[in-house]
């Protein structure tokens, strides 16, 4: 288990020297540090860091207001980082998800965050309900013109917040992605992105694809997951889907596998089956070091 540091600093000017004294104080053995406003959606380091965090790990900094652009994204963070059976703590705030009274004051957070959510929504339906019955006409008057230069501001802020909530939430599912692909064809990749828990961003084939694709154009993501996957005889699809998890989970036991597959995947058995053995499970192992996709 290692703890890992992250500082923040607004401006070149300032330095985090003083963020690192108290992270190294801590015994943080790796920090990772970016200079960038707190509404800044490009932190190449806090990436680093949460793609550097493994399963029992701690993600530490001084302060909340040093890691997150938001509550909203403060609570992806720590989604992102219970994905991978890690943990976050602040130095100089009442969180620490390792604790009882940590997660506490994590869901209460994420419960002030919905309130807040609900309250503008119910706010905004007033203002347009009341702007209605005043005569007024909701939406952009140039769009309902179809003026082309509106059009297309409009779709460039749509792709960029689009992009930007591809970078933000990739750290959870884009790793399965690249590990996987193009060895896999992307309905099996779909599968095992579905199975993540607690449960990533809504994707079907269609929309995995184009953000696989937004986030290789925009140099997040490597070239090679597009390459075209070979076609695999279907009574060896089981066979690398087991020999995958045997090398993210190598100490899973067979009856693990069996209900990673029956439950997580809904993989029929070779039979036609819906539900997996422990027996099974050994077979197809087997099955899998004999195509060498499991070293001896």
């Amino acid at each position: 288990m290692t703890l890992i540091g992250y500082a923040r600093v607004s401006t070149d000017e300032q330095d985090t020297a003083a963020q690192q004294d108290a992270l190294r104080a801590q015994g943080c053995s790796v920090i990772f540090e970016d200079k960038a406003s707190g509404a800044s959606k490009e932190r190449p380091n806090l990436a680093r860091a949460l793609d550097r965090v493994g399963k029992g790990d701690t993600l530490l900094v001084v302060r909340i207001d040093r890691l997150a652009r938001s509550l909203a994204h403060l609570l992806e963070i720590v989604e992102t980082l219970r994905g991978k059976g890690a943990f976050f703590r602040s130095i100089n705030d009442p969180i620490d998800t390792s604790s009882a009274q940590g997660m506490l004051m994590i869901q209460m957070l994420g419960a002030f965050a919905e309130f807040e959510r609900a309250l503008i929504r119910e706010r905004t339906r007033a203002g347009l309900k009341a702007a209605v019955a005043r005569g007024a006409r909701p939406g952009n008057p140039k769009m309902r013109a179809r003026d082309p230069i509106a059009i297309a501001e409009i779709r460039h802020s749509h792709n960029e917040r689009y992009l930007n909530a591809l970078i933000d939430g990739r750290h959870r599912w884009l790793p399965t992605v690249e590990r996987l692909r193009p060895h896999l064809p992307w309905a099996l990749v779909l599968r095992q992105i579905r199975a993540i828990t607690p449960p990533v961003r809504s994707f079907s084939e269609r929309t995995l694809i184009k953000a696989c694709r937004t986030l290789v154009k925009s140099g997040h993501a490597s070239l090679a997951i597009l390459e075209p996957s070979p076609r695999l005889p279907p009574d060896t699809r089981a066979a690398r889907l087991v020999a995958d998890r045997l090398k993210t989970h190598p100490e899973a036991s067979l009856r693990e596998i069996a209900a990673w597959l029956t439950r997580d995947l809904r993989e029929p058995t070779p039979r036609g089956g819906l539900s997996w053995s422990a027996e099974g499970v050994r077979r197809v192992i087997l099955q899998a070091k004999a195509l060498h996709l499991i070293e001896e």
